[in-house]
C-alpha cells in the first residue's frame, strides 16, 4: 500500500521550480491539485458521473474490436448487444477475476434505464440515436484515435506499439482480414491492391480493444470510490489519489489483447501470451495522449501555417484536457464537450445541489461539470505521477537525502511540462487555475 507522509521532508532545500508550493505538496504524498472538502466532493462526485457511461464506452469499444472489426459501413456499431450488456466485468461482480466494485458485473442499472429511455422517454434505439439522446460513443473513439496518432511517443518500456509494425502482427491481422471478407471478391480485391489501408484499420482496430480494457478496470475503480465517499471513507483529496495509485498497482499486470470473433472462430490478432499489460500498454499511453496532448479541432487553433498557432512537431501537441479551456462547443475534443454532456445525466444529487449554488442557470451547468472534470483529472493525472515515482525512485520519506532529491527532480520534470512557453502551453494549462476554488 502507498503510505503518505505527515508531513513534507527537510532534509533537501526548498524547490526553486515556478510550482515549488506544488511540489512540495507531492513531496508530501499529496495531490496537484489542493486538499479541500469542495475539492474532494467534485472529484468524486465526477468519477461517479465519468464511470457510468464509461460503463457503456468499454462495452461498445470491445463489441467494435471484436465484431465488428473492418466492416466497411458500420452504421450499428454503436448499437451494443445484449451480450455485450450483460458481459460480466473482470473487476466487478461475484465472477471478478479480481473485484475492485462491490456492484454487479454487467452493465449498470443507471446506465441500462438511460438506455432505455434517454431523456425524451421510451422509443426505439434509431430513435434516440438520430436525435443524439444517447452516449456519445463519438468521444470515445476521439480518445482511441488520439492514442493510435500519438502512438510513436510513448515511454521505452511500451511493446504493444512496436509490436503493431512487426512481421508476426501482420501475419496474424492478414488471417482475420482475410477471413473476415471470405466470400466478398470485391473487399477481397481491394485488399489486394491497398493492404497498407487495411492493416492500418486493423491497427485502429488493436487500439478499440486497448482502450475498452482500459476502461474496463477504471469504470469499477471509480464505482468504488463514489461508494467510499458515500459512505464517509475518504478524508480528503490524498486519501482518493492514494486509493488510485493502489489501484494502478493493483491491475497493472492486466493482460492487453485483441481477438476477433469470426464465424464463431476467435483470431488472435494480439495474443494474450504477448505479455501486454494494463499498465505499460494502455494506462500510461491514454494519459499521454488523451490528458496532455490529443489535438486542436478547428474553431480553437488555427491550421494556417502562417499564424503558427499549431505546432510544427507532433511532440509539442500539448492540448488535453490538462489544457482546455472549458466552454460547450459541442465536440469530441478538447474541451471534452460530448463526455460533459455525458456525465450531466449521471451527477449524484450532491454534485447538482453544488453546481444550483454556483451556476449561472442551467446553461452554465455544463461548463461548471467540466471544470470539475478537469479538476479529477489532475488529480488522476497526480496518482499516475506518485505511481511512476514508487516504481521507478524512492520513498516519499526515504532516509537518504540524494534519494530524495532524485525524487524532487523526478517532480520538477513532470510540473515544467505546464510551464512551457511554446505555443502559449504555459498559460493553457489549468494547473495554476486549479489551486483556486474560485476557479468556476
Amino acid at each position: 500500500m502507498v503510505q503518505t507522509p505527515d508531513k513534507t521532508t527537510t532534509k533537501i532545500p526548498p524547490s526553486t521550480h515556478e510550482f515549488a508550493d506544488i511540489i512540495h505538496r507531492l513531496e508530501a504524498g499529496g495531490s496537484m491539485l489542493p486538499d479541500t472538502p469542495e475539492n474532494l466532493m467534485q472529484i468524486i462526485g465526477l468519477y461517479k458521473a465519468y464511470a457510468v457511461p464509461m460503463d457503456f464506452y468499454w462495452r461498445d469499444l470491445l463489441y467494435i474490436a471484436e465484431q465488428v472489426f473492418l466492416d466497411p459501413v458500420p452504421f450499428f456499431k454503436f448499437f451494443i448487444p445484449k451480450e455485450y450488456l450483460e458481459r460480466e466485468n473482470h473487476y466487478a461482480g461475484d465472477n471478478a477475476d479480481l473485484r475492485i466494485w462491490r456492484g454487479i458485473g454487467s452493465v449498470h442499472p443507471e446506465l441500462l434505464e438511460f438506455i432505455e429511455k434517454g431523456e425524451t422517454g421510451k422509443m426505439s434505439k434509431l430513435f434516440h440515436h438520430w436525435n443524439h439522446d444517447r452516449i456519445n460513443m463519438e468521444f470515445a473513439e476521439e480518445c482511441m484515435r488520439a492514442m493510435l496518432w500519438h502512438r510513436k511517443m510513448y515511454c521505452p518500456v511500451n511493446q504493444f506499439d512496436p509490436y503493431l509494425d512487426s512481421e508476426e502482427y501482420k501475419q496474424n491481422a492478414d488471417r482475420a482480414i482475410k477471413a473476415y471478407f471470405k466470400g466478398n471478391p470485391a473487399m477481397l480485391g481491394l485488399y489486394k491492391l491497398f493492404p497498407d489501408m487495411f492493416m492500418e484499420q486493423c491497427r485502429q482496430m488493436s487500439y478499440y480493444s486497448n482502450l475498452g480494457l482500459f476502461w474496463e478496470v477504471m469504470a469499477p475503480v471509480f464505482f468504488e470510490m463514489s461508494d467510499i465517499y458515500d459512505e464517509g471513507g475518504f478524508k480528503g483529496v490524498p486519501d482518493a489519489m492514494d486509493f488510485l495509485v493502489n489501484g494502478i498497482f493493483a491491475i497493472a499486470g492486466r493482460p492487453i489483447y485483441h481477438h476477433v470473433y469470426i464465424r464463431g472462430e476467435c483470431y488472435e490478432i494480439i495474443p494474450k501470451s504477448k505479455g501486454f499489460t494494463w499498465l505499460y500498454e494502455a494506462a500510461l499511453p491514454y494519459v499521454e495522449a488523451v490528458f496532455y496532448r490529443t489535438s486542436p479541432f478547428r474553431g480553437t487553433k488555427s491550421y494556417n501555417a502562417q499564424v503558427a498557432q499549431v505546432p510544427d512537431a507532433q511532440e509539442d501537441f500539448h492540448f488535453g484536457i490538462l489544457y482546455a479551456d472549458v466552454f460547450p462547443v459541442g465536440t469530441a475534443g478538447i474541451p471534452p464537450t460530448l463526455l460533459m454532456q455525458d456525465m450531466l445525466h449521471f451527477l449524484p444529487q450532491y454534485l447538482l445541489d453544488y453546481y444550483q449554488q454556483y451556476c449561472r442557470g442551467e446553461s452554465d451547468m455544463l461548463i461548471q461539470l467540466g471544470i470539475s472534470f478537469q479538476r479529477s483529472m489532475y488529480n488522476v493525472t497526480s496518482a499516475v505521477i506518485q505511481a511512476l515515482r514508487t516504481a521507478l525512485l524512492y520513498p516519499l520519506d526515504d532516509p537518504n537525502p540524494k534519494h530524495l532529491q532524485k525524487n524532487r527532480e523526478f517532480f520538477e520534470a513532470q510540473l515544467s511540462r505546464f510551464n512551457r512557453l511554446e505555443y502559449n502551453i504555459r498559460d493553457a494549462a489549468r494547473l495554476t487555475y486549479i489551486q483556486s476554488q474560485d476557479y468556476r
